[in-house]
């Protein structure tokens, strides 16, 4: 797995362990003894018919299983021996990289060995390694489950994906979640000749759940054990991989090995590097048996075929049943050092700093630079990019505007539920999500709107992925963020010279779980206390049942350092006193004057106003309200739009007299730059307005009449 081969490094960087260990040693079976000889029963196997000729042919079937069994324990028996003796010469064999072993091509010499389907290739200097057909299709199982394993897939992934020159086809076993979270990941990443398939772990839990497990993976560590009844029936071969392992090399040259296998050989392994199976860590240690040090599973070659043609369902639930007659549990803890702890990266060992780099650089690694063709490998159909295509080529690339324009149809990789998220909503059917965007320059107003707003968040980052790393960090030193498990983050990554506003704030509205939704932004905090205020407002004006926006009145303060108004009756004497101001009151009246901020004053029931020109409040609608228009981008005109749209579906606008919410101030943003600066950016959002408004014609008719006159009025 690791070593040096002639001065060139290959590495798979599951571990940080020395560069010579052992190479892929293959094994097709193993198992312990019997107690006292007889056989343990397999209650977890489906139950059989119980007519005589069924039964005893399971009994034949049986017995010659067991004789397998047995023949094998005495194999495994002249291997531990040998194991035993190769441990004591183990420090001289480590001690250069030409030590030789006993390697494919020459086999040992050892017919117990070579019975027993165990051949190790130790040997550090590279023979000629089988070739790969260009465009075979190498098959990839990862089992994954959570939020965090679905993270780490991502840096997986990017390994293989960035040394690969083959089609790759992944299965994933996923609970759930990491389906939902990595399913819309390969749909918006849309990287050619990469096919995925999900297979439901929830539905595989009762095959192996009857096993007791202490290791912090659960029972998802124990899953591919069941990889031959999962996969599909005519896949024959397939490489396994646990979520934490970067690879340093074409994975072609893993897939190239199941090219050595011999005979009755169908387990591709690599021994474990650390001590733990040996039993003598501490007194009365004692791990779950193996041979010598036993055998990682982080990367496994599985020859599918032959492992269903052996009965390996049977083989594996007789030889744990047995064990664990004399142990009351698994342990299953990964022998050499993979990336599955923060910790892991202060690892102390010679080598550490080559692998932590490695590992970083793909961590932060741009995954969009990874969606390249591979020549002369034809690609399945893909509709999705055979729709985009047609639509790109549609636009005219000479038009001044054809960058706006194409940003609408950019698909921007994303990554939903970054972090840890857990939340069921109200039961009484009130609940509101608030939901904003946000770049890493408004990163510092999350811990801020979290102290401000008790119930669920929905938001969407738009991030580079070394900036989503940043992001992480951030969050996971912040006790605030990691006390809240309701909040939502949806990494969009960047592409393209502007930015998606509206497109971030349809994927933060799509994931709300709510019934409601407050469309807010990142730089506002709302009042204390207006996630439970609005939940009341939600029954009080009927919500279910009425097309209404409830409007939350905003404001703005110029001070980065504000004695935030804990009610209305005080922010009312600090608007009076010239600390706070109706929000864009001196630079963009029209936006919130509708809002009548004269009446809001003294106003104690929710009262209704009509839509004007230019009309951007902030509102809470129900979750099936319509989406943001993908064309705005960057800054004008992007919440205009959507409320044009929500007047043209006949929504009410109904301010509360009681709800308000505070601007904070910050640097502008490079996008209201662009907008003040350059002309064409100008002339371009105008013609995009035009465009928006021709098309609600369209869409309405006569009724959207109003929206022309009231432009050419204002």
């Amino acid at each position: 797995m690791l070593g040096i081969c002639r001065g060139r490094r290959k590495f798979l960087a599951a571990s940080l362990t020395v560069l010579c260990i052992p190479a892929i040693t293959w094994l097709y079976l193993f198992a312990g003894s019997f107690e006292d000889g007889k056989p343990v029963s397999l209650s977890p196997l489906e139950s059989q018919p119980h007519s005589p000729r069924y039964a005893a042919a399971g009994q034949r079937e049986r017995e010659s299983l067991e004789v397998r069994v047995r023949e094998v324990e005495e194999e495994n028996r002249a291997l531990r021996r040998q194991l035993s003796l190769a441990q004591g010469r183990a420090p001289a064999h480590r001690r250069g990289n030409h030590n030789k072993t006993y390697s494919m091509e020459e086999g040992t010499g050892d017919s117990e060995n070579l019975r027993a389907g165990i051949v190790a290739g130790n040997s550090s200097e590279c023979g000629q390694q089988p070739v790969v057909e260009k465009c075979e299709t190498i098959h990839v199982a990862i089992v994954c489950a959570g939020y965090n394993a679905s993270r780490d897939v991502v840096t997986l992934v990017k390994s293989v994906l960035f040394h690969r020159r083959n089609p790759l086809h992944f299965h994933l076993i996923a609970d759930s979640i990491a389906e939902q979270i990595l399913a819309t990941l390969f749909q918006t990443w849309m990287v050619p000749a990469v096919r995925v398939d999900f297979y439901n772990a929830d539905e595989l839990k009762s095959e192996v759940s009857w096993i007791p497990n202490k290791h912090y993976s659960g029972i998802y560590g124990l899953m591919k054990l069941v990889l031959t009844k999962t996969l599909p029936a005519n896949l024959e071969r397939v490489i396994v991989l646990d979520t934490d392992i970067t690879f340093a090399t074409d994975i072609a040259e893993l897939w190239a090995v199941f090219h050595k296998f011999k005979g009755q050989q169908v387990l591709g392994l690599v021994e474990n590097q650390s001590d733990w199976y040996l039993g003598n860590l501490w007194k009365n240690h004692r791990p779950w048996p193996a041979l010598g040090r036993g055998y990682n599973t982080g990367v496994i070659l599985l020859l599918l075929d032959k492992l269903r043609k052996m009965k390996w369902e049977q083989m594996w639930r007789l030889t744990a049943e047995r064990e664990l007659m004399g142990m009351l549990s698994t342990s299953l803890a990964d022998q050499v050092i993979h990336w599955n702890s923060p910790k892991k990266l202060r690892v102390k060992n010679k080598h550490v700093e080559f692998f932590r780099n490695l590992y970083l650089t793909f961590l932060e690694y741009d995954g969009n630079l990874l969606r390249r063709e591979l020549f002369g490998c034809p690609s399945e159909a893909d509709v999705n990019s055979e729709n985009l295509q047609k639509q790109l080529s549609e636009l005219d690339e000479d038009d001044l505007c054809y960058e706006f324009r194409r940003e609408r149809f950019t698909v921007h990789r994303t990554h939903l539920y970054f972090l840890h998220y857990e939340y069921e909503p109200a039961s009484d059917n009130t609940d509101v999500t608030l939901v904003a965007q946000l770049s890493m320059d408004r990163l510092q107003m999350l811990e801020a709107i979290c102290k401000h707003w008790e119930g669920p968040i929905s938001l969407a980052l738009y991030l580079s992925d070394a900036e989503a790393q940043q992001f992480l960090r951030y969050a996971q030193g912040s006790e605030v963020l990691m006390s809240r498990h309701n909040v939502a983050y949806h990494i969009v990554y960047k592409e393209g010279q502007f930015y998606p506003v509206n497109l971030l704030r349809n994927v933060a509205m799509k994931h709300v779980g709510t019934p409601y939704m407050f469309l807010s932004d990142i730089d506002f905090l709302p009042m204390y206390g207006l996630y439970e205020y609005l939940r009341k407002s939600v029954i009080q004006l009927d919500l279910a049942s009425t097309k209404k926006a409830m409007i939350v009145p905003a404001f703005e303060t110029l001070r980065y350092r504000l004695s935030f108004p804990k009610s209305k009756a005080e922010l009312l004497s600090m608007l009076d006193m010239g600390t706070l101001f109706t929000f864009r009151y001196h630079v963009w009246t029209k936006g919130h004057a509708p809002t009548n901020f004269a009446k809001w004053r003294t106003a104690t029931t929710p009262y209704r106003v009509e839509w004007e020109a230019d009309f951007e409040p902030y509102v809470v609608v129900r979750r099936d309200c319509p989406e943001y228009d993908r064309r705005f981008v960057g800054f004008g005109w992007n919440k205009v739009a959507h409320i044009m749209e929500l007047d043209a579906q006949e929504y009410e606008f109904i301010v509360l007299p009681n709800a308000y919410m505070i601007h904070m101030p910050h640097a502008p943003s490079f996008d209201i730059t662009k907008f003040r600066s350059n002309k064409q950016y100008r002339i371009c959002l105008k013609t995009l307005k035009e465009e928006f408004q021709q098309d609600m014609s369209r869409r309405y008719g006569f009724a959207a009449l109003k929206y022309l006159t009231a432009e050419n009025n204002s």
